[in-house]
């Protein structure tokens, strides 16, 4: 889909959707591309019992938007499959949006990396991660 114009890449995004998890945890996909893209995702809903942002939910973030990057990265026939995911967390998020923005490091014709990082409505960095996708054919 990398030769697609952002509205039909959204217009995917919206046909395919995110996942059940992805939805419940209000993220939504702002920009999209194999290479980069922007997702947000509330506080509101998504905190452990400190009230603190749950680290998992930047996992879950982060890895949404890194394998959507992957899946247009895969073209058509294939799909990416999360291999691997690694995660710092640097600081917390108590209210507001969370931003996530994806950069990749490589795509490749089997592989993709790519480093997203979580932001607060401030610009504070809060977690630093990585997800390696593994693309391969559609199976029936």
């Amino acid at each position: 889909m990398a030769e697609h114009t952002p509205e039909e890449i959204m217009a995917w995004v919206n046909d395919r959707g995110l996942g059940e998890l992805a939805e419940k945890m209000g993220i939504e996909i702002l920009a999209l591309t194999a290479a980069s893209g922007v997702a947000t995702m509330p506080a509101e809903g998504n905190r452990q019992p400190l009230g603190l942002v749950h680290g998992g939910a930047y996992v879950v973030l982060a890895e949404t938007l890194g394998s959507m990057c992957a899946n247009l990265a895969a073209g058509p026939g294939r799909h990416a499959v999360g291999i691997e995911i690694s995660a710092s967390h640097s600081k917390s998020a108590k209210d507001g949006i969370v931003t996530a923005t994806a950069k990749a490091v490589s795509i490749g014709k089997n592989l993709t990396t790519h480093e997203i990082a979580v932001e607060d409505d401030t610009g504070n960095r809060l977690s630093t991660i990585r997800i390696t996708n593994f693309l391969r054919e559609n199976r029936d």
